[in-house]
Parts: structure tokens; sequence; C-alpha cells
């Protein structure tokens, strides 16, 4: 059985941060998005530009995320990664980052991302081959239906609303 997350570690730098050293909320995306990128290539040895030479890619169609802790100046942090559902043209990936140690998340976010044929731009249907590799990545243990908020009671013992 596969793995089906994955974790790296990241310094917050100076450029991506607001004046009060707090890193700006628009670059949360961007270091999943990347992490995710990286897991991808560095657990499962899956390159996105290998599926664009075979005609397809994906797109963010949705992004649904909630700050709670801030990830400051220098800080070192860790991202998580996991496939949480795989439907025939879109993949739905939680990411998450928290404090070096995994203990204290800092962010988690849902991100959507469509199929796309790269020379239409429209809808494209995954191939089998891709469906068989996702179907053994989809992490079982997390419940989907019952959201983003219920998923953060995972991770706190406290209600966060």
């Amino acid at each position: 059985m596969r793995n089906t997350e994955a974790k790296s570690y990241y310094i917050v730098r100076f450029n991506d941060c607001d004046p009060l050293a707090h890193l700006n909320n628009s670059k949360y995306i961007d270091y999943m998005l990347n992490a995710r990128e990286d897991h991808l290539r560095d657990e499962w040895n899956m390159e996105l530009l290998d599926y664009h030479k075979l005609g397809y890619s994906w797109v963010v169609s949705n992004h649904e995320i909630q700050y709670l802790r801030p990830a400051l100046y220098n800080e070192k942090i860790s991202i998580h990664s996991t496939l949480i559902e795989a439907g025939e043209s879109y993949v739905v990936v939680e990411m998450r980052m928290m404090d070096e140690a995994s203990k204290s998340l800092k962010a988690i976010m849902w991100t959507k991302f469509t199929c796309v044929n790269v020379k239409t731009g429209k809808r494209f249907n995954h191939p089998e081959e891709f469906m068989s590799i996702a179907r053994e990545l989809v992490n079982a243990e997390i419940n989907v239906a019952a959201g983003l908020k219920a998923r953060i009671g995972d991770f706190l013992p406290e209600k966060v609303g």
C-alpha cells in the first residue's frame, strides 16, 4: 500500500511577509501549491510536465482555506499534502501548513483541480492509467463530506469558528 501523505519543510521568507512579519495571506496558497508539486515529484515520482506532454493538465477550480495561526518571518514550517477525492475529471487535495514539529495547525486548504485538455482548454476525463494511481493515493481516512471546518477539529481540541 502506498503512502498517501507527504510532508516537507520550508522557511518563511522576508519578502513574503507583511509589515508585522506574518506570512502574507496569498503566500500561504503559493507555499502550499509549491509544496504539493514538490510532494508529487519527490514522494510519488509524478512530474506535472509529463502529464502535460500526454495532453492533459489541471487548473485550480476552487480553493477553500482557513487561516488559524500566523506563520512568522524566518520560521521553519512543515507543509503536508494528501489527495482526498478523485473524480473522473477532478481531484481534491488537502494541504496543511503547520509548525516545524507538525503539532500546531497554521492553515488548511482544500483545493479542487479540474483536469483539462491542454490543446482545447476544455474539461477532460482522467485516463484510466491516471485513475488507477489516484485511487491508490486517495486518503480514505478524511471525511470530505463533513467539510473543512469539521476537519479542523481533527487538529484542534478547542472549537474554531
